[in-house]
């Protein structure tokens, strides 16, 4: 029987690299987001679920807001501006500068339009010298939008992230949970595997090249020993961005898939077979029938 009394759905967002999924796994005490230090990391709304006490959250992961210079920069910053709406409460991320930029005046106009709780996290406080310069940029933010708190987080280290939940909590209407129990996120497992696969990419490669790589899981199947066979598509735009993702005698491509089989070794909880290929689809990017192929959809 469910003890869940409360349950509500809670957005966030920012600009890119600001933290967003590394705080999304903090909350969840899972990884059910991909995390790197480039920009652009997450491209879908990704939605992560924590049973905590009689409460049911519902986190919403959203890409960064940035200026879309691709369809698929357009799709990405049209899921921000949708995730925040017809939710219970937002959770405006910025990094600890007083100062405020575009994207994150176009989420707080976006915030007072919608009228719903908020709070503002400032994350990355583990990275200030001196803390005065918190109370500056708490200061600007607050004079900028009435928030319903504020917060002041490390992500990286979880510190005041049980803060945040507890303030978070007073957000949560009355009702039923919305997700069974046990489950961490609604992505289903084949996307999570082409996610962990494409975080590599993100952390191995260089520049542009994984920004325009594309993953698409052609096989995701069990095995009667219990071995899930993965065989995985990436496709890259150019045909020299190939050369470079394969590496010298395949090393690169080796040393990509050898760390995203270990990642979907410990998310599967069970020994998983992965055999990767490399395709080029030009300007996949502008392409919205490839686009939607690669999983990027708007419902």
């Amino acid at each position: 029987m469910s003890t869940i009394k409360k349950s509500g759905i809670i957005t966030l967002c920012g600009r890119p690299n600001v933290g967003k999924s590394t705080l999304t796994n903090a909350l969840v005490g899972e990884k059910v987001a991909i995390v790197t230090n480039k920009p652009q990391t997450t491209r879908n709304r990704i939605t992560a679920i924590l049973n905590r006490g009689e409460s049911q959250f519902v986190f919403v992961d959203t890409p960064g807001l940035h200026k879309a210079r691709t369809r698929l920069g357009d799709y990405m910053v049209n899921v921000v501006k949708e995730s925040v709406a017809d939710v219970d409460g937002v959770m405006l991320l910025v990094e600890p500068i007083p100062n405020i930029g575009a994207p994150e005046q176009q989420l707080i106009d976006r915030i007072k339009t919608l009228g719903c709780p908020s709070v503002l996290v400032i994350n990355k406080v583990d990275t200030l010298e001196h803390k005065e310069k918190l109370l500056e940029v708490i200061q600007l933010y607050t004079q900028a939008h009435d928030f319903t708190a504020v917060v002041p987080i490390s992500a990286k280290n979880g510190e005041g992230v049980d803060e945040l939940l507890n303030v978070l909590e007073g957000f949560l209407p009355q009702g039923p949970q919305l997700f069974p129990e046990g489950m961490v996120s609604d992505q289903p497992e084949r996307q999570m595997m082409a996610e962990i696969l494409r975080e590599k990419l993100l952390l191995c490669l260089d520049k542009e090249i994984p920004h325009g790589t594309a993953v698409e899981i052609t096989k995701f199947s069990e095995r009667d020993d219990e071995v899930i066979e993965v065989d995985a598509t990436i496709y890259c735009e150019k045909n020299s961005h190939k050369g470079i993702i394969i590496g010298k005698g395949g090393s690169m491509l080796k040393k990509v898939s050898s760390m995203a089989r270990q990642d979907m070794e410990r998310f599967m909880g069970t020994k998983v077979y992965l055999q990767t290929w490399v395709k080029v689809k030009e300007n996949w990017r502008d392409n919205i029938n490839l686009i939607h192929n690669f999983g990027y959809r708007d419902e």
